[in-house]
């Protein structure tokens, strides 16, 4: 809350403005994807109240819009479809229980500064996970667009299935209704803010204004269905009663049972979604030259978490397009958060009459328009020019969310990034060098045109030095020197070396006994100083005996063109 005590009269219209134009952006996305998660659409309102003031207090965004995301929504039910029915009242104690889950790790997480988390999750895993969620999410809400009843599934192949089988159940009022709400919105996103530059207008006001296509759709659909009476005449679904007023105080269960069968789906959710609010949050602080804490990240989006389970509503997490929405709008500090928050109440308390007629065909537009452009071919492309086990990573984990399911997609694709990462390692590059004429500088033999000394193997490995590729590296070492007999000295050259951890620690100290026993003497050159710290708690030094340790590859190479293998030496030369 530091934002509060040195607020200015100056920044109040824009968080006036950008709260509203969010509030009006978020009312009727809430409800939508409090359907897609397979709730009642006010529970969608419900998480849009107190979740956002909290996070508004005890976040450290003064940007980012918090309330019910499409993704979040889409592990919800993939989580707790298997457990209870949808809607039913079972279901919702179970996503009030995931919300209290959810959000208490996160506080955890945040108290513990666990923020650094976000770091172990690859891009090119979190852009297969987006893609394939996308459009599970988009063709999920085919049985709205065309007014068929097609069973929840988290197979693509099952609901296109099903809904081709029933394509002569299409209803023709639904379809009609959802295809120009879906141009409404594409018109709103597009050729409405060209239209707008062109007259004139500041960027600051088209960009905002272009992003209330949602409410031009829903006005759009209510006004059809309410003037065509077509909800009885003509089959078409619509949202119906909303109960009117401020949501009590709910009780999430302390089963623990329960908990126990919800924690891995709440830590899923708690990671991604803290991994989209963060991955937001910062992009626009960067805008501002503003910066965030992620750990009170945590806190925040925990209080909001919690916030959501005993308000009835359901996990929650900062929107993209919302935020950006609320950034561009000109939100200057959270008022504008808990200025959206007071419209939302109003909305809850006196409005929702007002969506009696209003069609899911609607909601299931705003969904498809919204998540369609997370469907991220780009990076794929990019992933796969610059780095084949990236995009390999991105595809394996697209395809796994699609055929798997989300949680075991996306559980797939962290296993496999770490084992990309764990390959990759374990088979570093490993440069042999020598001195660029005239210089004291010292490059790879394959790449410049360098000097060497036919006794000395001098190699830099360019990685840290641990179980996976200490083999690697012992192998290296010793299938050069079987393939150079006039090889003498061995000069390790560690200015690429962080880490050695023991194993690595073992696979050196064998090296350097196995080498001197055929007569050839590793040296070691450029050592940092917290890996020399570590090396002189160890036994190593004693083993590199009568080798040296040099403080540059220049100084080593000078010194071992003069060596002689009967000097007796009494110990390496510390000159670090």
């Amino acid at each position: 809350m530091d934002w509060l005590p040195g607020y200015q009269r100056k920044f109040l219209p824009g968080d006036v403005i950008a709260g509203g134009i969010v509030a009006i952006m978020l009312v009727p996305q809430s409800m939508a994807y409090a359907l897609l998660a397979g709730l009642p659409p006010q529970v969608g309102l419900y998480a849009s109240i107190l979740p956002v003031i909290l996070y508004g207090l005890f976040g450290s965004s003064r940007a980012l819009a918090v309330g019910p995301v499409a993704i979040v929504s889409l592990m919800v039910a993939s989580s707790l479809g298997d457990l209870a029915e949808y809607g039913s009242e079972h279901f919702m104690a179970l996503a009030l229980a995931l919300a209290l889950i959810s959000g208490l790790m996160l506080l955890i997480m945040g108290v513990l500064r666990l923020g650094s988390l976000i770091n172990f999750l690859s891009h090119p895993v979190i852009s297969g996970f987006t893609s394939a969620a996308a459009l599970i999410i988009a063709f999920s809400q085919l049985k709205h667009l065309l007014g068929v009843n097609i069973p929840r599934s988290h197979l693509i192949s099952d609901t296109l299935g099903t809904a081709w089988a029933r394509m002569d159940q299409v209803n023709a009022y639904t379809l009609f209704i959802a295809l120009v709400s879906i141009a409404i919105l594409l018109y709103s996103k597009g050729p409405m803010a060209r239209q707008l530059l062109n007259l004139g207008l500041p960027q600051a006001i088209v960009a905002p204004v272009s992003r209330t296509g949602p409410l031009f759709a829903v006005i759009f659909g209510t006004v059809m269905v309410w003037q065509g009476n077509l909800g009885i005449a003509q089959g078409v679904k619509t949202v119906g009663h909303i109960p009117a007023g401020l949501p009590g105080v709910s009780f999430p269960s302390l089963d623990v049972a329960i908990w126990w069968e919800l924690l891995p789906a709440a830590a899923l959710i708690s990671f991604v979604g803290f991994l989209e609010s963060v991955s937001v949050a910062k992009s626009l602080a960067r805008k501002r030259r503003q910066k965030i804490d992620p750990d009170q990240e945590l806190i925040g989006l925990g209080a909001a978490n919690i916030g959501a389970a005993f308000t009835g509503g359901y996990p929650v997490t900062g929107g993209f397009s919302r935020s950006v929405v609320n950034f561009t709008a000109g939100a200057n500090t959270p008022l504008a958060s808990l200025i959206t928050a007071g419209l939302v109440a109003l909305t809850v308390i006196a409005l929702t009459p007002l969506f009696y007629h209003l069609p899911k065909a609607v909601l299931a537009a705003i969904i498809m328009v919204a998540v369609f452009t997370l469907v991220d071919i780009k990076s794929f492309l990019q992933a796969w020019r610059y780095s084949r086990g990236d995009a390999a990573s991105q595809l394996a984990t697209f395809i796994a969310v699609l055929v798997l399911g989300v949680e075991v997609g996306i559980v797939f694709g962290i296993i496999l990034s770490l084992l990309v990462y764990l390959w990759r390692t374990s088979r570093p590059h490993v440069a042999i060098v020598g001195r660029v004429p005239g210089t004291e500088h010292y490059r790879n033999i394959d790449r410049h045109k360098v000097e060497t000394q036919s006794n000395i193997l001098a190699m830099r490995p360019d990685e840290n030095l641990y179980f996976a590729n200490a083999v690697y590296l012992e192998e290296y070492i010793l299938s050069e020197v079987s393939e150079h007999p006039e090889i003498d000295q061995v000069l390790l050259i560690c200015n690429a070396i962080s880490f050695i951890d023991t194993s690595a620690l073992e696979s050196l100290e064998s090296l350097i006994i196995d080498l001197r026993e055929v007569g050839v003497q590793v040296h070691l050159a450029e050592i940092k100083g917290p890996v020399m710290d570590r090396l002189q708690r160890s036994n190593l030094l004693d083993d590199l005996t009568p080798g040296q340790i040099f403080l540059s590859t220049h100084e080593a190479f000078e010194a071992l063109r003069s060596f002689n293998k009967s000097d007796e030496r009494s110990g390496p030369e510390y000159t670090i």
